[in-house]
């Protein structure tokens, strides 16, 4: 029963990893069903005034890099954030500027958590090809070993649990591909919402 049980996990596995095919051949390890845009483009999330001349210089502003910091994180509501932003600007000698500089705070620290994000699913997504190559050569072993005249019970049941647990471990981490796929549109999302809230403040 057990042999029967780690073969039909083993089908599940390498159905689920078959089916996964990178849609665009240029990302071979891209895992999600969205397509890969490996940086945001700044004409998509911003049409306020140009950012040339404060590019890099949110650092400079602790107390701008602070907020870009509250604002970025996903744990902080969006409407909190989008208020935190109204607060800020209403008090800013400078509006414009202070909103440039935010936003390119935002842009540059997002773009990055997004990267980050995407890396790992792609690191993921070889692990994923790795285990799938292990279990496979395993199912294989047991098959030989539960084919022998006198097979050794104790490593057909050592190698099954393994199997067992290899192919646990495999739909684990499916399972959090298909939950981390959506983080970058939501980054997305946050940016392009975010975004929006500075032009409002500074038009």
């Amino acid at each position: 029963m057990r042999y029967r049980t780690t073969i039909a996990a083993w089908l599940v596995v390498t159905a689920t990893f078959g089916c996964a095919q990178a849609a665009d051949p240029r990302y071979p390890d891209w895992p999600c069903a969205q397509a890969k845009v490996p940086e945001i483009s700044l004409a998509a999330v911003w049409a306020g005034p140009p950012l040339d001349d404060v590019a890099g210089k949110w650092k400079e502003d602790a107390t701008v890099g602070s907020l870009v910091a509250k604002l970025a994180a996903r744990r902080t509501p969006l409407e909190e954030a989008q208020q935190a932003i109204t607060d800020y600007l209403k008090g800013a000698a400078d509006k414009t500027r202070s909103g440039k500089l935010l936003f390119s705070g935002l842009f540059d620290t997002l773009n990055g958590q997004r990267s980050q994000v995407m890396n790992g699913l792609e690191r993921i997504t070889r692990k994923q090809r790795e285990a799938a190559d292990k279990i496979r050569a395993d199912t294989i072993a047991l098959q030989a070993l539960q084919g022998e005249a006198s097979r050794d019970q104790a490593k057909v049941d050592e190698l099954s649990n393994v199997l067992v647990w290899q192919t646990r471990i495999f739909e684990d981490r499916h399972r959090v591909i298909k939950f981390v796929c959506e983080v970058p549109t939501a980054i997305d999302q946050r940016l392009f919402a975010l975004g929006r809230a500075i032009q409002q403040e500074i038009e």
